[in-house]
């Protein structure tokens, strides 16, 4: 039976999670590739992934965070949460600074993808149903605003890419 729930903030990052896993699938796929092609795809797919991720983590902490940090008592999950984005932040910039054909590229980009499903799990396990059993959060309306700040971010970023 389908949910008469609407899309809430929660499914729109969850969305963004799962996106992400997928381009992260797909350049695992690249890494056993042979073909000449590959290279070119998994450095192009690597940016775009980078991207994504920097735009999530952004609207995560700029909309998201904030917002769960003045409703819920969980500060300890939030900063974790928060470390872990400052983790990525980290492997994303080395990423964005090597070629494809850097022996630890695929590594990096391997052990990103690590990181963001450790933390995807922890989001979908402990942060979202808090977020979602807070009483003072309009989770969507905050959809909302997460969605257009998104769009903003990914505006801006492919203008200068």
């Amino acid at each position: 039976m389908p949910s008469t729930r609407s899309k809430d903030a929660c499914d729109l990052l969850d969305a963004d999670h799962r996106a992400v896993k997928k381009m992260f699938k797909e350049f695992e796929e690249l890494t056993q590739s042979r073909a000449r092609s590959a290279g070119q795809k998994k450095l192009d797919l690597a940016r775009r992934i980078c991207m994504e991720l920097t735009v999530h983590t952004q609207i995560e902490e700029e909309i998201f965070y904030p917002a769960l940090r003045r409703t819920i008592k969980e500060g300890d999950l939030l900063a974790e949460a928060e470390v872990e984005h400052q983790s990525a932040k980290d492997l994303i910039a080395q990423i964005q600074e090597m070629g494809e054909a850097d022996e630890m590229f695929d590594a990096k980009v391997t052990v990103l993808g690590e990181y963001v499903d450790h933390h995807v799990k922890e989001e979908k396990n402990e942060i979202f149903p808090k977020a979602r059993s807070a009483k003072k959060l309009d989770l969507v309306a905050m959809r909302d605003e997460l969605e257009a700040r998104k769009e903003e971010l990914m505006g801006e970023m492919e203008a200068t890419a």
